[in-house]
């Protein structure tokens, strides 16, 4: 087998946590079934990162950093129209969730698990951080497109509609209902356009 690079090496890692992490859980996810997924050694591992910390760091990195590519996907450029806008921007998380549940459910195991132990704390802080400058940055678009202005500082405005995609994730990964979710999804558009004043 040739030799792997570190960043090589880090990737395959952040994979294979990620893959058992959504079979299994966070805690099976130890340093043990984590090579084992990848197909590498103790040392592999400790040559990639200094602990299981820090690697779950890399994955909740990497979980976020497809939340901001998926922002670009997110269309903005289309009709300056609010509520279509708004909606399509949550349906974009909710077309996420439903593809993989189960990464999901994933994300939220592994922030209940961080709270849980002090020592990782700072890895749900870093989660949901970034989850909200997220969040914020498509408001901001919204708010630029549409012409609209929030009544609500947009920091607040991003953990309202944090909290609230929570709720529905949570919901959805207990009864799998889809007509409930995309019923729930609507409630959700129409909170966050109620937030909205026309621009004077």
């Amino acid at each position: 087998m040739p030799r792997m690079s570190v960043t090589d090496r880090r990737e395959a890692l952040v994979v294979a946590a990620l893959a058992v992490i959504e079979r299994d859980g966070v805690h099976a996810a130890t340093t043990r079934a984590i090579v084992a997924e990848a197909g590498m050694s103790l040392a592999s591992f400790h040559y990639a990162f200094t602990s299981r910390d820090e690697l779950l760091e890399a994955v909740v990195r990497r979980v976020v950093d497809g939340y901001v590519a998926a922002e670009a996907d997110v269309d903005v450029e289309g009709p300056a129209e609010l509520e279509p806008l708004v909606r399509s921007t949550i349906r974009a998380y909710v077309d996420l969730l439903k593809a993989d549940p189960a990464r999901e459910q994933g994300m939220i195991e592994l922030s209940l698990y961080s709270l849980r132990t002090p020592e990782l704390n700072a890895i749900a802080t870093a989660q949901y951080a970034a989850y909200q400058s997220f969040i914020e940055s498509l408001i901001l678009r919204i708010a630029d497109r549409t012409g609209a202005r929030w009544k609500v500082p947009t920091d607040v405005l991003a953990r309202m509609v944090t909290t609230m995609t929570d709720g529905l994730t949570l919901g959805y990964l207990v009864n799998r209902d889809d007509t409930l979710l995309d019923e729930l999804t609507e409630l959700v558009v129409a909170a966050l356009v109620g937030q909205t004043e026309p621009a004077k």
